[in-house]
C-alpha cells in the first residue's frame, strides 16, 4: 500500500516548524475549548496528533486511489447531459473515498462540522493530493472557497452553507466572464434585486469556470446600474439546489482533464449576496484570490514531486551503453536541480502557508474579542507578509512546476512522449499552473509591491541575522553576495524613475528576490535538518547563476533599449 504523506519526508519536515507552535495555540484559542467538541486538542502535542492521522490518511488514500485512478480519469474526463456534469466513474470514486474519511472542510471551524485545522496541514494535503492527481485537487480543493463565506458571510449563510461543505458538497469559484479574464472589473454578469421574490437574480455568462457544475458557488456579479469598473461589483452565493444555471459546454483542455471547466449560462438564478454591496472584486475576490494562489502554489509542488520522482525511478531503471542512465552527468546534474527546485519551491510555500496561517488566525480572533496592541502589530506584521509571499510563491513554483516536468520529460526520452508513462499527462497538467489564477506576468506585477516598497530586502536582512550553525556560514556570505547583487540591480532600475522600465525588468527583479528568499529558507531548514545541506549547495549554484545574469541584463540596459525589443 502506497502512502504519499509517510513516504515524503520533507512534508512531515514542514510540520514540525517551530512557528507551528504558536499556530496552533491561536487556532485552538489556547486549547480552551478542549470539553466543548469531540476531537478537540488539549494540547499542542494532541493536536499536531491529530495533523498527522489525518494527513496519513490522506496520503492513503492519495497513494491507493486517487493516483492509480489519474490515467483512466485524464482520458475518460467529465461528461456533459442534460446542462449538467456527470464526472468521470474515477473522479467520482475519488471524491466518494475522500468524503467518507471526512476530509472536507479541513480549516472549517468543528461547530460546522469541519477539523478547525490551521491552514498549513490543509496546504500538506493539497500538496498531497496534487502529486497523486492534479485534476483531482481542482475539485477538492474548491473547498477552500468556504473561508471566503466563513469571513464575510452573515452567520446565517454560514450555518447553512459551510455544514454542506463539511458534509461533503462541492463548491466553485465563478468569476471570470468570456470579455473579463484577467480583468475581473469588465465583469457584466447581472445581478438585480427582486423585490417580489425577496431575492436577487442573476443573469448572464460566465466562462473557464472549475468545477463550474459544483454544489455551491462564490459568484462575482454586476449588481449596481451604470457602473463599468470594480465598485459596481458584489459577490453572491448560488446554490445549485435553486436552480437557474445550465452549463453550456465543456472546455476541451491540454491537461487537468478530469476536472470539468465550464461555461455557464445564468437565467434568472436566485442568489444570496455576500457581505456588503460594492466590495465584491475590491475587497472580497481578492482575499479568494489569495486563497486560490496559494492552493495553486501547492498544486505546483505537488506536481513537481510527481514529475521529479518519475524522473528519478526511470534513470534508475533505464540502461543504455552498459548502464543506469542516472550514472550519466547530464542526467544525474538535471536530476540534482530538479530536486534543489522542488525543496527550495517547497519552503516557500509552506513560510508563504505560515505568513498566512498566522494573520488569518488573528483576523478570526479580532472578530470575536479586542485584539492587544502586541496581537494587532503581529496581525499587520503577517498580512504584509503574506501580500507580497503568495504572488511571489504562486509565480516562481509554477514556473519551477513547469521546468521539472519539462526535464522530467526529457530524462525519459521518447518514451516519456508516449502514453504509457505518467510523464506525459504530467507535463500537461504543469503547464496550467503558471496561467490560472493570474498568469505569471500578473504574478509579477502583484510581486512588484515587495521590491518596491521594500519588503523582500527587509525580509533578506532579517533572515540574514539568524543565527546558524559556523559550518553553515559560507552559504549565508553567498546569500549576502546574491542580496547586495540583487540590491544594486533593484537600483539601476528604479533610479530611472520610469514605469515602462521598472514593468520591462520586474520579473528579473522578482525572481532574484525569489532566489535570495529561498536560498535563505534552504539555509534554516539545513539547520534543523542535515539532510537540506546538499540540496542547499545545488540550489545556491544553480540561483547564483540565474541571478547574475539578470544583473548583467539590468547593468547593460537602459531606456534607449525599451525600442528594441518592440515588434510591430
Amino acid at each position: 500500500m502506497a502512502n504519499f504523506f509517510t513516504d515524503n519526508p520533507d512534508i512531515q519536515f514542514h510540520l514540525t516548524h517551530p512557528l507551528m507552535q504558536r499556530i496552533v495555540s491561536l487556532k485552538e484559542n489556547n486549547f480552551k475549548g478542549k470539553d466543548d467538541f469531540d476531537f478537540s486538542p488539549k494540547d499542542f502535542e494532541d493536536a499536531m496528533d491529530s495533523y498527522t492521522q489525518v494527513l496519513e490518511i490522506v496520503g492513503e488514500i492519495c497513494g491507493d486511489i486517487v493516483a492509480p485512478n489519474a490515467e483512466s480519469v485524464d482520458h475518460d474526463g467529465p461528461i456533459l447531459k442534460d446542462g449538467r456534469v456527470q464526472y468521470a466513474k474515477g473522479t467520482q470514486d475519488n471524491i466518494d473515498a475522500i468524503n467518507q474519511a471526512g476530509l472536507m472542510g479541513i480549516t472549517m471551524p468543528r461547530k460546522f462540522g469541519g477539523l478547525n485545522f490551521s491552514i498549513i496541514p490543509y496546504i500538506m494535503a493539497a500538496d498531497i493530493v496534487s502529486r497523486a492527481d492534479a485534476g483531482f485537487v481542482n475539485i477538492w480543493g474548491l473547498q477552500d472557497c468556504a473561508e471566503t463565506i466563513n469571513e464575510f458571510g452573515s452567520p446565517e449563510q454560514r450555518e447553512k452553507y459551510l455544514t454542506r461543505v463539511c458534509n461533503g458538497e462541492t463548491m466553485a469559484m465563478v468569476l471570470t466572464e468570456p470579455d473579463a479574464g484577467s480583468d475581473l472589473q469588465a465583469v457584466m454578469l447581472k445581478a438585480t434585486y427582486d423585490e417580489n421574490k425577496k431575492t436577487w437574480l442573476l443573469n448572464g455568462v460566465k466562462r473557464f469556470i472549475t468545477n463550474g457544475d459544483g454544489d455551491i458557488s462564490l459568484v462575482l456579479a454586476r449588481s449596481e446600474d451604470r457602473t463599468q469598473d470594480g465598485r459596481g461589483l458584489s459577490m453572491f452565493i448560488y446554490d445549485k439546489k435553486s436552480g437557474g444555471v445550465t452549463v453550456r459546454r465543456l472546455e476541451n483542455k491540454l491537461g487537468i482533464k478530469g476536472s470539468p471547466t465550464c461555461e455557464l449560462v445564468f437565467k434568472d438564478a436566485p442568489a444570496e449576496l455576500c457581505g456588503q454591496r460594492k466590495f465584491g472584486l475590491i475587497k472580497y475576490v481578492m482575499s479568494l484570490m489569495n486563497g486560490a494562489r496559494l492552493g495553486i502554489t501547492a498544486q505546483s509542488v505537488g506536481v513537481s514531486e510527481a514529475a521529479y520522482r518519475e524522473a528519478l525511478e526511470y534513470a534508475k531503471k533505464r540502461v543504455q551503453f552498459g548502464k543506469a542512465i542516472i550514472q550519466f552527468p547530464a542526467v544525474y546534474e538535471m536530476l540534482a536541480v530538479m530536486k534543489a527546485k522542488l525543496t527550495a519551491a517547497r519552503s516557500l510555500l509552506y513560510e508563504t502557508g505560515r505568513f498566512v496561517d498566522m494573520y488569518k488566525t488573528l483576523s478570526h480572533i479580532g472578530t470575536e474579542r479586542e485584539l492587544s496592541k502586541e496581537e494587532k502589530e503581529e496581525q499587520r506584521k503577517y498580512q504584509k507578509l503574506a501580500d507580497v509571499y503568495t504572488p511571489l510563491a504562486k509565480g516562481l513554483t509554477s514556473e519551477f512546476c513547469n521546468e521539472i516536468a519539462y526535464d522530467s520529460l526529457q530524462i525519459h526520452g521518447g518514451s516519456g512522449f508516449m502514453k504509457d508513462y505518467p510523464i506525459e499527462r504530467i507535463y500537461r497538467d504543469a503547464r496550467i499552473t503558471s496561467i490560472y489564477e493570474g498568469t505569471t506576468q500578473l504574478q509579477v506585477v502583484a510581486a512588484m509591491k515587495g521590491i518596491t516598497t521594500g519588503a523582500y530586502l527587509a525580509q533578506m536582512q532579517e533572515y540574514e541575522k539568524a543565527s546558524i550553525k559556523p559550518e553553515t556560514e559560507s552559504y549565508r556570505r553567498i546569500l549576502i553576495d546574491m542580496t547586495y547583487e540583487y540590491e544594486e540591480a533593484e537600483a539601476r532600475v528604479t533610479v530611472q524613475n520610469n514605469p515602462e522600465f521598472i514593468d520591462f525588468h520586474a520579473r528579473r527583479l522578482v525572481e532574484m528576490a525569489g532566489n535570495v528568499i529561498m536560498g535563505y529558507l534552504l539555509l534554516y531548514d539545513t539547520q534543523r535538518n542535515h539532510n537540506y545541506w546538499k540540496t542547499l549547495e545545488v540550489f545556491l549554484r544553480f540561483a547564483r547563476s540565474r541571478n547574475t545574469a539578470n544583473a548583467v541584463f539590468v547593468s547593460h540596459s537602459n531606456l534607449n533599449d525599451l525600442g528594441k525589443f518592440k515588434f510591430e
